[in-house]
């Protein structure tokens, strides 16, 4: 397995493009995917490119409301980060334990392409972009397009992840966000769950909602979200949602849930976040 560490950005484009090389960047599930038996080598037949030592991959900043996280940032670096919006940091403490955190990058759960993966729904619900590079150029996609399905992306054999663009949320919006696994901590999501509201005078001005575990990708609701937007909350029908939202959940059997318990539970989700949004009346707003 021939293995190359560049450390400028330059020389990694050159070796992606050339190699085809397998970017690596924390390998916390890449590990496990290629492992062989016990004593071997993982069976990786591409050649690797370690991704470490970019600086260009470890951009950590807010600039013009959106925060610019280089796909190298590992978890514990954003939970590190004061910057980090607040739905992005529940799901991150709630990732594994403090030793995965430290090696993880948020660039690596995304390529990944897990639709389990813990960092998504909150991605999603920020309606974050996806920056690309390539000899070629940069190039920016929204991550519901970067993500294709199960372990695919949209992202080709000569670019590198680069970094993920994240807007920022309104201070004065309501959260939502809820793991279901089967402990607290360092396991694997049966579901996932995050939302965001933005409330005036007892309107619902934005809402959105992301669920993970329920599809080949991490979805939004559109349907749902729509007979919520612009509604007033006295007035929202909570059974009428969850069933617009019941046309996008296509959950499957698997070794961690079943499809009809993962349903049942994200229809609960987001029936729990409207009815919590219910509960505010006009002047706490």
């Amino acid at each position: 397995m021939k293995k190359l560490r560049p450390k400028r950005l330059e020389d990694a484009l050159e070796f992606r493009a050339e190699y085809k090389a397998l970017p690596f960047a924390g390998g916390t599930d890449l590990m496990v995917r290629y492992r062989g038996y016990t004593g071997t080598l993982p069976r990786i037949q591409s050649p690797v490119l370690f991704l470490d030592a970019l600086d260009e991959l470890k951009t950590l900043e807010i600039a013009d409301g959106t925060l610019r996280i280089g796909a190298g940032i590992s978890m514990a670096e954003l939970l590190d980060f004061s910057g980090t919006p607040e739905l992005l940091r529940r799901a991150v403490q709630l990732i594994a334990a403090p030793a995965l955190r430290n090696r993880a990058s948020l660039g690596g759960n995304i390529c990944n392409a897990s639709p389990a993966a813990d960092s998504l729904p909150p991605l999603y619900v920020h309606q974050a972009r996806i920056v690309a590079v390539s000899r070629e150029g940069e190039r920016s996609l929204p991550i519901a397009e970067f993500l294709a399905g199960p372990g695919q992306t949209a992202l080709k054999e000569h670019e590198i992840l680069l970094r993920i663009e994240v807007p920022l949320l309104s201070e004065e919006g309501r959260l939502y966000y809820r793991k279901v696994g089967t402990r607290k901590a360092n396991a694997l999501s049966k579901l996932s769950s995050a939302g965001y509201a933005e409330l005036h005078k007892g309107k619902v001005l934005d809402f959105r909602f992301a669920l993970g575990a329920v599809a080949p990708t991490v979805i939004r609701l559109p349907e749902a979200e729509s007979l919520v937007q612009g509604a007033l909350l006295k007035e929202i029908d909570s059974r009428a949602v969850c069933e617009a939202a019941d046309t996008r959940i296509r959950p499957i059997d698997d070794q961690r849930s079943n499809a009809a318990y993962r349903r049942k539970i994200a229809l609960n989700s987001l029936m729990e976040f409207i009815e919590q949004l219910k509960t505010i009346v006009p002047e706490d707003l």
